[in-house]
């Protein structure tokens, strides 16, 4: 086998690798507790704690929306999101909030909801909320 075929192997193997590696950091999942534990972002699935009241003044400052949720795995943490809050928010039954935690609280920089559609019960319609990046 020639050099130049062993070296354009060599190469592929790298490019996959490297390519590999950056789609397994780009979609990671996870819980509260994994958000402590990392710097880097991360996706976390729960739902909407409606016991608890969400905080969004759009007359005080419209790109600030805080909430309570809990992940798959019931742990409760507070979010901020710097956004306007998204249209019937509270009707959603899941939520993907992609982010990280600062200190105790999770600093969401996307949101994704899934609610019910209100044209037909079996399905789930699906919206995604990002947040202001001049706020962040």
């Amino acid at each position: 086998m020639k050099k130049s075929s062993i070296f354009g192997l060599v190469v592929i193997a790298i490019a996959i690798a490297v390519i590999l590696s950056i789609y397994s950091d780009s979609s990671t999942y996870g819980s509260f507790a994994d958000a402590q534990n990392t710097t880097s972002e991360l996706h976390v699935v729960g739902h909407l704690d409606k016991e608890k009241a969400l905080d969004y003044d759009a007359t005080k400052d419209a790109n600030y929306f805080s909430f309570y949720m809990k992940d798959n795995k019931g742990q409760e943490c507070k979010v901020i999101f710097t956004g306007t809050k998204p249209q019937d928010f509270e009707r959603s039954e899941q939520i993907v909030l992609t982010g990280q935690m600062r200190g105790d609280e999770f600093h969401a920089s996307n949101i994704l909801m899934k609610c019910p559609s209100k044209y037909t019960q079996d399905k789930v319609e699906v919206k995604e909320f990002k947040a202001n990046q001049a706020a962040i």
